[in-house]
């Protein structure tokens, strides 16, 4: 059963860069287990505030993403995990 998402969510490989957003939810079973391990040492998890810096110059991969204090680069495959709700400006 595929679980319902806000209205007002999208993946965080759709965010536009520049705009920050907060993790509404994270799909882990789209993830392998070495990759959402890795999410989760970031510091990915519901309620968290992220923001979109830029991404990669071929097929946009990887993305740069600001978690906390911390930037890190992530697949977009892996974004496509991620829900999240963007903020008002």
């Amino acid at each position: 059963m595929t679980k319902a998402h806000p209205s007002d969510s999208l993946a965080l490989d759709q965010l536009a860069i520049g705009t920050s957003a907060e993790i509404s939810s994270i799909d882990w079973s789209l993830l392998a287990e070495g990759d959402a391990n890795r999410l989760k040492h970031f510091g990915f998890d519901e309620g968290v505030a992220v923001t979109a810096l830029h991404s990669g110059p071929f097929g946009r991969d990887p993305l740069a993403v600001r978690v906390g204090r911390m930037t890190v680069a992530i697949r977009r495959a892996h974004a496509a995990a991620v829900r999240v709700i963007p903020r008002a400006a």
